[in-house]
């Protein structure tokens, strides 16, 4: 493995890095989903013909397994990437527990909690480069 890797990193670095700059008609979109709807939106994207990269990423309030989807699309399909985002990333309701305040002895109550859909951020790409 490790002659293979070798290899590889010379022949980037004699040809050299792949530069290219990015038209303003391009932008990456940043969407966090539940890891159960990643293989299914990952695959929709895919099928649209849209460049997608998972990243594994662990959520703050109930510390649930979540992906982050990173999406570069022409502005065009923002429209389209969103609607798959849609139809795929579902919400849920699971149940936490929470301690009864107010009870003398501590008693445990199921509260529901909406999880799931997707949060998507959008920027604008100025540069593009591979390493």
């Amino acid at each position: 493995k490790y002659n293979k890797l070798k290899k590889i990193l010379t022949a980037r670095h004699i040809l050299g890095r792949k530069k290219m700059n990015a038209t303003p008609e391009q932008k990456i979109l940043f969407a966090i989903i539940q890891s159960q709807d990643l293989d299914c939106c990952a695959d929709a994207l895919t099928e649209a013909k849209l460049e997608v990269n998972r990243l594994p990423s662990i959520g703050g309030f109930l510390g649930k397994r979540n992906a982050t989807v990173l999406i570069r699309v022409d502005k065009e399909k923002v429209e389209l990437a969103t609607r798959i985002l849609q139809n795929t990333c579902k919400e849920r309701i699971e149940y936490i527990v929470v301690p009864l305040e107010t009870a003398s002895i501590p008693l445990a109550t199921p509260t529901p909690v909406t999880v799931g859909g997707a949060t998507v951020f959008g920027l604008d790409i100025d540069r593009y480069e591979e390493l």
